[in-house]
């Protein structure tokens, strides 16, 4: 069954190493990440809809980042949660492999695109705001999240397409807990050397292509916080980006440690863990670096809260 091919039509999830018992434990902490991450981004979705003093620019974009959370832990967790209860090797089918790839890279690049957006928009927040609603007005913020969706889902259909195009004739066995691109590419008996070169300059074009408005944006907004006389004012006009700086530390961090690698095949144990970071971690904490961190967000909550304890008291 699992011996050489030249060509498959599934693959088997290696998963975690370890016993049964350390995979309850597993599924257990993950399952709990994953509800908190569904639970707390769907509570930023609604609050954003819902509440007036929640809408602009910023927090429209924190919906949509909110909703690629869900969407990209979505993709992997359950698949991941299932194999943990398994007892043997975990099979998952070539279309199902292709859909899952794809999916993951595609929102993973549209989350990108948003955070260097959202960087732009702090930048004219804190260095513009007086032309603030002039610039970043209803109309501009659709046109630019639309782009950022169709760019992430277009760009992402060549680099999927060749990654299975390859002949598959070695075990078909993954050794990951969802259909990773570089274990992968070393199923295959083809050469691959060119087409993991082609994926790294990809992913430096994506990555280090949004990071570098980000940058700018940051270097700019931080000269202007240093220039405001009041420390009350400085601390304010910081607030306004704290949780969005700490969100594109953790996430470039952790995306840059996985995709900007000329070599796409290396350590199995090394892309497990900075998997796990991108596709559970980071959805998980979302919700508290947007909340915790942002005065306005916390007021809504708490008003949210009080008016549900009104309601059942009643």
């Amino acid at each position: 069954m699992l011996g050489n091919y030249s060509s498959t039509t599934e693959f088997y999830l290696l998963g975690f190493p370890g016993s049964q018992e350390l995979h309850h434990v597993l599924f257990a902490t993950f399952l709990f990440l994953y509800s908190v991450a569904l639970m707390g981004n769907s509570v930023i979705i609604m609050i954003v809809c819902v509440d007036k003093r929640l809408q602009s620019p910023m927090y429209f974009f924190l919906s949509h980042l909110a909703v690629l959370e869900i969407l990209t832990t979505s993709i992997v967790v359950p698949v991941m949660l299932w194999g943990l209860l398994l007892p043997g090797m975990q099979t998952i089918s070539l279309t199902a492999c292709v859909a899952q790839l794809f999916l993951y890279l595609a929102l993973g690049t549209t989350e990108f695109s948003l955070m260097g957006v959202m960087a732009v928009d702090r930048y004219v927040a804190v260095c513009n705001p007086l032309r603030y609603n002039i610039i970043m007005n209803s109309c501009t913020c659709t046109w630019v999240v639309i782009v950022s969706w169709v760019f992430g889902f277009l760009l992402q259909i060549w680099p999927v397409y060749p990654t299975f195009q390859f002949t598959f004739c070695k075990p078909n066995m993954v050794n990951n807990f969802f259909c990773d691109r570089g274990q992968l590419l070393k199923l295959s008996c083809d050469d691959t050397l060119f087409t993991e070169f082609i994926f790294f300059l990809m992913a430096v074009f994506i990555i280090v292509g949004s990071l570098i408005p980000t940058i700018i944006s940051y270097t700019c907004i931080i000269s202007t916080i240093l220039k405001i006389p009041l420390a009350s004012g400085r601390r304010k006009a910081f607030s306004t980006c704290a949780s969005h700086f700490t969100f594109v530390v953790i996430g470039y961090g952790t995306c840059f440690f996985l995709y900007v690698k000329p070599k796409q095949t290396q350590a199995s144990e090394y892309n497990r863990v900075v998997s796990l970071m991108v596709a559970v971690v980071t959805p998980f904490l979302n919700p508290f670096i947007f909340t915790f961190r942002n005065d306005k967000v916390v007021e809504v909550l708490r008003d949210g809260v009080k008016h549900c304890c009104h309601l059942f008291r009643n």
